[in-house]
């Protein structure tokens, strides 16, 4: 007898559909499964045999072959024990056929027939509200995650029992989540930018950089603020949307870094490798390659502190997601793209004792100095809009303290510049000025004759490539948008090509 169920595997961040095909016939007993799987997923036809016979049912010695299809992509994980099971039951007589046909489900048994939690459901679910399922059954374990999701009516199950028992219910008793109110929340950080004494241009550099999503670097000598900046960042970062909310959540689900306390991805992602991470760390690996820290950060902040000491092939890898907001890992299995639209802020010092340019304690030399800054190469620099210079606060504005505007007050002035951006890009796949390319650039980059002039003599002066031309043509939108001016003036083209002055060649 012949059944099937639907189910889904995570390749990367994607889900891809996959049924679960069961054919019980008389013969020589046994129990054969085929459809390019791993090991973890053979091992199923050990843990389902025993959690079906643990959860009372019984059934004769027959010759029992399990596909699952489509047979050229490779199937992983422990997901697959609940759909082989329920198909199995079926072909046993225990389930009727019809309260299988467009159900997707998953979910990994103990030898007890208990439903246990799997990684990824997040992105399971939705692939089974874009195959037009009529339900979804899950483990239990994984029912707070899913709560977002009202477009499908969801079970949750905690055994093998209570599956059975269910599936004599109208729609297995399937429900849909009620719709919930989206709720913003506001990332809680250690730091407050009104705490942050002296060093206004970097915050100024920072708010320029959150509000149009570009790549800021700050270089400075040691101890003048720039880590406590870069973790001040997601304070000013407004709100997520829904729809960014499921989309990072997806991710982390798939990569198994979802907690139970926080099943939802509520604020956007900061991360912060450490500088002995490997370029297989940064942009994903393995056999079946899984996220890296860039596609981890993907709608969120990368932030890379000591820069120079990473390693030159690791930060090569930036250098195409810095770009195309995505990342192409091949192996001999198969091509797999991830997201990788990150902000991308670098931290770092002029020189390997920190000191430079302060010739009173800096005791590098002129060569260990290019040494050091030699360790970034000209085309990551490049891809950087904003690079600001950090020095040691003076005394007076440490103990003065005078604050300035708070986080919660610069998330406000960010805001808005984020609903000019969302009416100016309405329809488009992009919605911030940072990430403008081609044709788009001359379109919403209007500018002043003066200001035109200023660019053109910035350009043949500093000898800029056409891409960081475009870096402080968009950097200059930004800051046209944070000013409330519709067109870019000679004010907002000196500010932005203040910011690149910094060029590795100057130190």
């Amino acid at each position: 007898m012949f059944r099937k169920v639907m189910s889904a595997t995570i390749i990367g961040v994607n889900c891809i559909p996959i049924q679960v095909e069961a054919d019980v016939r008389n013969g020589l007993p046994g129990f054969s499964m085929v459809g390019y799987l791993s090991s973890r997923v053979r091992e199923a036809q050990d843990r389902v045999c025993t959690a079906l016979r643990n959860s009372g049912f019984s059934f004769p010695a027959k010759h029992i072959t399990v596909n699952l299809s489509p047979a050229d992509v490779k199937k992983d994980g422990t997901g697959f024990d609940l759909p082989i099971a329920a198909a199995l039951l079926s072909a046993f007589g225990y389930l009727d056929f019809a309260c299988l046909e467009n159900v997707c489900m998953a979910g990994e048994l103990s030898l007890s027939g208990e439903i246990k939690g799997i990684k990824g459901i997040l992105p399971i679910v939705d692939r089974a509200v874009k195959e037009k399922c009529r339900l979804c059954i899950i483990p239990k374990e994984n029912a707070k995650e899913v709560e977002m999701i009202d477009e499908i009516p969801i079970l949750a199950v905690e055994n093998m029992r209570e599956l059975a028992d269910c599936a004599a219910l109208k729609n297995w008793g399937a429900v849909r989540n009620s719709t919930k109110k989206w709720e913003d929340a506001v990332y809680e950080g250690e730091w407050d930018f009104s705490e942050i004494a002296g060093q206004e241009a970097a915050k100024e550099a920072a708010v320029i950089a959150v509000a149009g999503f570009h790549n800021l670097l700050m270089i400075g000598t040691k101890g003048s603020g720039k880590t406590m900046i870069a973790k001040s960042i997601p304070s000013i970062f407004p709100a997520l949307s829904k729809e960014e909310a499921m989309e990072i959540s997806g991710i982390y689900s798939a990569a198994g870094l979802l907690s139970q306390e926080n099943p939802i991805m509520k604020t956007r992602p900061f991360r912060t490798p450490h500088h002995t991470a490997s370029p297989k760390a940064l942009a994903g690996g393995g056999q079946i390659p899984r996220p890296g820290e860039i596609t981890l950060a993907h709608k969120g902040i990368l932030f890379l502190d000591e820069l120079p000491e990473f390693s030159r092939s690791t930060l090569e890898i930036l250098r195409q997601p810095l770009e195309e907001h995505k990342i192409c890992i091949s192996r001999v299995s198969g091509n797999f793209q991830f997201p990788a639209d990150f902000l991308f802020v670098g931290a770092m010092n002029a020189c390997p004792c920190g000191y430079y340019p302060d010739r009173n304690k800096c005791s590098c030399s002129d060569t260990e100095v290019a040494k050091y800054m030699g360790k970034i190469s000209g085309p990551i620099f490049d891809r950087f809009d904003l690079c600001t210079e950090m020095k040691q606060v003076p005394k007076e504005q440490l103990w003065k303290k005078k604050k300035g505007k708070t986080s919660r007050e610069l998330r406000e002035i960010i805001k808005e510049v984020y609903d000019i951006q969302k009416e100016r890009y309405q329809g488009k796949e992009n919605s911030f000025n940072g990430r403008l390319k081609g044709q788009e650039i001359e379109k919403y980059c209007e500018t002043s004759l003066e200001g035109k002039k200023l660019l053109k003599r910035a350009y043949e002066k500093m000898n800029l490539s056409v891409r960081v031309y475009h870096k402080i043509l968009k950097t200059a939108r930004t800051i046209a948008d944070l000013e409330k001016s519709e067109k870019i003036e000679v004010s907002h083209i000196s500010k932005a090509v203040s910011y690149r002055a910094l060029e590795k060649k100057d130190w």
